[in-house]
């Protein structure tokens, strides 16, 4: 079961891969995962080329679309749909399963624990006969600062 992020907003840097998954260290790979540690809401592939440019770290589109699908598989960052339909990746501070509240106006994104979610899912799968289960809920919203913001305006 997970946790939510700490308080203080701090991040944890992610854990080595699981045993078998070695991936070669290189430059761009550190500038991804360095840039992933420091930011805090979930970002699209081309937002992140974008910041890792305006830093004036030298790494392509396209090489940063396959480490970030890398670090996904290897569960190092979460990756989901945002409300466009297009992925965004996350380094999550819980490395056990969770959810997520996510603004979609802003982007801002809390972890959650959703013990109630997990024994419906179980009960749903095991009435109908599945097994090995898994599920994703992402909770969109708005944020208390969006609503107060398209409240005052």
């Amino acid at each position: 079961m997970s946790q939510g992020a700490p308080a203080d907003g701090s991040r944890t840097p992610a854990p080595a891969p699981p045993a078998g998954k070695e991936q070669r260290v290189t430059k761009q790979r550190l500038a991804v995962s360095a840039a992933l540690d420091e930011l805090a809401d979930f970002v699209s592939t081309q937002e992140l080329h974008r910041i890792l440019h305006e830093r004036g770290t030298s790494v392509s589109l396209a090489t940063s679309y396959r480490i970030l699908q890398s670090l996904a598989d290897d569960g190092l960052v979460d990756v989901l749909r945002n409300a466009d339909g297009e992925a965004v990746y996350r380094r999550c501070a819980v490395t056990g399963h969770h959810h997520h509240l996510l603004c979609r106006n802003c982007g801002k994104a809390v972890e959650v624990e959703a013990p109630a979610v997990e024994a419906w899912a179980a009960r749903i799968a095991e009435e109908h006969g599945f097994t090995a289960v898994e599920h994703t809920v992402e909770i969109f919203g708005l944020c208390p600062e969006c609503t107060a913001r398209q409240t005052a305006g």
